[in-house]
């Protein structure tokens, strides 16, 4: 598989089947990342929660490249409703949705999830983070939460090969608590998403990823594709 990492928590997974994945894809407001939404067709896009930086362009590349969304169920039916996208409506916590040679299931986070309705916050359901499996390979996106130790669960069956971690603080885990995630979470390897993209989520991913295990923190050039 290829990964891209545009920034903030917002990142792209390329199959070798040529099934293309895009994760809370935070674009156009997005100040790290140089790529324009029209240059996106994923065939599913992953949403963690409701809040503007993660679903960000959901909404205009769902409808450019026919894509279906998958997000926890009832975010997934207001998006159905409201914007006349795909969605997979029918996923919620301990559930799996079955791609061509891929799973997602659907684990908690501990945070809020409210998208501004006619100038008043509204809960679209409840925040998510996501397994993926795929060739061979268990990969974990965190979305936005706090430290918990049902954490350790994703990795009941397998240690996890790369975990995409929050480490901004102030909405989330900092660093500290990102660490001990991803010993929750066994991770070989680890990248950390959400910082430095406001005031309030500053952080140092230099100093989080020397305070992993040597060899278990990446920090990859934004925009630029990898193997993984």
């Amino acid at each position: 598989m290829k990964i891209t990492y545009f920034g903030h928590a917002a990142f792209q997974i390329k199959l070798d089947n040529g099934c293309t994945i895009l994760f809370d894809p935070f674009i156009s407001q997005n100040p790290f990342t140089k790529t324009e939404v029209k240059m996106l067709n994923p065939n599913y896009i992953v949403l963690t929660h409701a809040h503007y930086d993660h679903l960000g362009d959901a909404i205009a590349i769902a409808h450019q490249s026919n894509a279906s969304i998958v997000a926890q169920t009832d975010f997934a039916n207001v998006l159905a409703t409201t914007e006349k996208v795909k969605v997979y409506p029918n996923l919620n916590f301990g559930g799996t949705f079955n791609g061509p040679n891929f799973k997602l299931k659907l684990y908690p986070a501990w945070h809020t999830d409210a998208m501004n309705y006619q100038g008043i916050p509204l809960p679209m359901g409840v925040a998510a983070g996501f397994a993926l499996m795929a060739e061979g390979k268990l990969l974990y996106d965190a979305g936005d939460t706090g430290l918990f130790t049902d954490l350790k669960l994703v990795a009941r069956k397998q240690p996890v090969d790369l975990a995409f971690l929050p480490i901004g603080g102030s909405f989330t885990m900092d660093a500290e608590d990102a660490a001990v995630a991803a010993e929750f979470l066994q991770a070989r390897k680890v990248i950390p998403i959400h910082y430095n993209t406001f005031p309030a989520i500053k952080a140092d991913p230099k100093a989080f990823i020397k305070s992993l295990k040597s060899g278990v923190g990446e920090l990859p050039k934004v925009d630029q594709e990898f193997q993984f």
